[in-house]
């Protein structure tokens, strides 16, 4: 581990992870921790050296031009440090690429830094490719191996079998040390993740919002989300096949969420409203059960 500041006493921290490549479909799940570091100021505290983890060849350091003098950047993985976050604890971010190799003594290097500074949740985000209709929702889905987290956190039992990426073996070394490991992947519309997707990174800062029971400020994702889906719109409309397509995705999706109109999800939805509005606070009673 390369150290680059101190790191200050942390009060019950949560780590946060999510990494470049497999685990990323529209680069959403990167793009949320990079949200998280620029609103909450987060600061670069140590960085695991690239040499033991990454291919050059695939990773390729970069070289820019900074004040006339040329310098080379190793593309790593960086840990920051959040504090004043608002959820009521401190945030510890993962912020990276996806490793070469050694993903074991990789995910090892991580746990031991988070045991060495109280962390007690391990959060992985990741983003992958779904039949999903880009013009509704993005789905969110939760998962948790153990049953008193999965209670906790109102997740579920993952039933995927298969290839796993980086986040899952970390997922895995949390709770094989004994913190609680929760994951949320957000799904990507296949036929547009391949550019960035800001309405899925948008999807998972409300899940972040819904898991800690906080307000997080959301810059300009909204926006951004919103020229996401017009965009997506305009070329949808441009193939006949493709809309086509799309419309039978938005009738299967609207199919199957009808049971999740219910009076707890209605509920929830207008809690969340109200919180953003700064009309729900810490100790104010959430809105009745429809």
């Amino acid at each position: 581990m390369i150290e680059l500041e101190e790191v200050p006493l942390l009060h019950n921290p949560v780590m946060i992870a999510a990494f470049e490549g497999w685990n990323d479909a529209g680069e959403a799940a990167s793009a949320a921790i990079e949200h998280l570091a620029a609103i909450w100021g987060a600061e670069p505290v140590s960085a695991l050296d690239p040499e033991d983890y990454y291919d050059f060849q695939v990773n390729r350091p970069r070289v820019s031009t900074e004040d006339g003098t040329r310098r080379i950047t190793w593309r790593t993985t960086r840990i920051l440090v959040a504090q004043g976050t608002g959820l009521g604890r401190d945030v510890i971010l993962v912020q990276g690429v996806e490793p070469s190799f050694r993903w074991r003594a990789f995910a090892i290097e991580l746990m031991e830094f988070a045991a060495e500074h109280g962390v007690t949740l391990c959060l992985t985000l990741g983003a992958l490719m779904a039949d999903v209709a880009h013009s509704r929702p993005i789905p969110v889905t939760t998962t948790a191996a153990v049953e008193r987290v999965r209670e906790r956190y109102d997740a579920e039992l993952s039933s995927y079998e298969g290839p796993t990426g980086i986040t899952g073996v970390l997922a895995d070394a949390a709770v094989q040390v004994g913190i609680d490991s929760v994951s949320c992947w957000a799904a990507v519309p296949h036929y547009a993740g391949h550019t960035p997707s800001p309405k899925a990174t948008l999807s998972l800062i409300a899940r972040l919002e819904d898991l800690f029971d906080a307000t997080i400020d959301r810059g300009e994702l909204e926006d951004d989300a919103h020229a996401w889906e017009r965009g997506i719109d305009e070329l949808a409309a441009a193939d006949t096949e493709v809309l086509e397509y799309v419309e039978s995705l938005e009738e299967a999706q609207d199919t199957a969420e009808l049971p999740e109109a219910s009076g707890d999800a209605i509920a929830k939805e207008f809690e969340r409203y109200l919180r953003r509005r700064g009309n729900l606070g810490p100790g104010a009673e959430p809105p009745p059960q429809l």
